[in-house]
């Protein structure tokens, strides 16, 4: 795959440091019973916290949808962390640190004893899970991002992650497909950072570019009075433009995973897509209106996204 943007190099980088890190392939060993309840606590976090994520690991294999599922309890709790004000958070993310990078967490911790059972069984390298948790203690540093680089950098850190980590539970070509992961990881947090921008703003973070806020002659002003103006307009479209670009150069990876695991990854991939659509139909608000994509809607996109997950194709230079 041919680079086409300045900050995936760095973020390649990243990636291949993580790949060859150390890392232990022999699963642990866990009573079966408190596995068993360890993977239904992760299958009802990830159905009540994100449906579209339920719904895109529904086709995997019962063991890949099950360690996908464990994969996002452990996103999860590292995210809560962060977001939910707990007493002394960053003390409480070093601890969740060890625990999750752990191969005998605490029987009690019932997300750490699935996600070390998924993470040792598929071979995921452990440098991805401490990248992840690298990236969401930023938030407790930096709420502002001066260019789309730094930024992009911040979205490998929450979500590329994600996305090197699941292709080892799914199974995958080789090293060719790892630039196509790092790139639909920024495409899809980005998305969440166009969806949340007036959450985000409560909270006291802007992840949007500045030098691109002062390109369209915006401020946080603008930003914190939650009016939809056409200089706002113009920098939603520019900045939904480059993220659909992102999504299509993306794509052609999912040909590089196992088959059994393509309509899952490209079905999350359009799931999220849709949301831009539905940033587009509010009217750029994304002040005082969360755009979600209706329940019906998803359903009616999985055919397709189906059919477009078997035929994709890597373009041959």
């Amino acid at each position: 795959m041919q680079l086409q943007h300045t900050w995936e190099r760095t973020l390649l980088d990243l990636a291949h440091e993580a790949l060859h890190g150390e890392h232990m392939a022999t699963p642990a060993s866990f009573d079966r019973t408190l596995l068993g309840s360890a993977y239904e606590h992760c299958e009802s976090i990830t159905a009540v916290h994100s449906r579209s994520f339920h719904l895109a690991s529904r086709p995997l294999t019962p063991e890949k949808r099950r360690a996908a599922r464990a994969l996002y309890a452990f996103c999860r709790v590292s995210d809560d962390i962060v977001d939910r004000g707990q007493v002394a958070p960053q003390d409480q993310l070093a601890s969740w640190r060890k625990r999750a990078t752990s191969a005998h967490p605490p029987a009690d911790d019932l997300v750490a004893v699935a996600w070390a059972d998924a993470r040792l069984r598929h071979a995921v390298p452990m440098r991805y899970a401490e990248q992840l948790i690298d990236g969401v203690a930023r938030d407790f540093e930096q709420t502002r991002y001066e260019t789309f680089d730094s930024l992009a950098a911040y979205c490998y850190g929450v979500a590329s992650t994600v996305g090197l980590m699941s292709m080892h539970i799914i199974g995958f070509a080789g090293p060719e497909a790892i630039p196509y992961a790092i790139k639909l990881g920024v495409a899809l947090q980005m998305t969440n950072i166009l969806r949340d921008v007036g959450e985000d703003w409560r909270t006291g973070r802007v992840y949007l570019p500045q030098d691109e806020l002062l390109r369209f002659e915006l401020s946080e002003k603008d930003i914190d009075r939650s009016v939809v103006t056409e200089r706002w307009r113009s920098f939603m479209r520019f900045q939904i433009d480059r993220n659909r670009r992102l999504y299509n150069e993306a794509m052609p990876g999912v040909a590089l995973l196992n088959r059994d695991g393509r309509f899952a990854i490209a079905a999350a991939a359009d799931l999220y897509r849709a949301i831009l659509d539905e940033i587009e139909r509010n009217g750029y608000d994304n002040f005082t209106r969360r755009a979600v994509v209706p329940a019906g809607r998803k359903l009616r996109m999985l055919p397709r996204t189906w059919w477009r997950s078997r035929r994709v194709r890597l373009a041959v230079a």
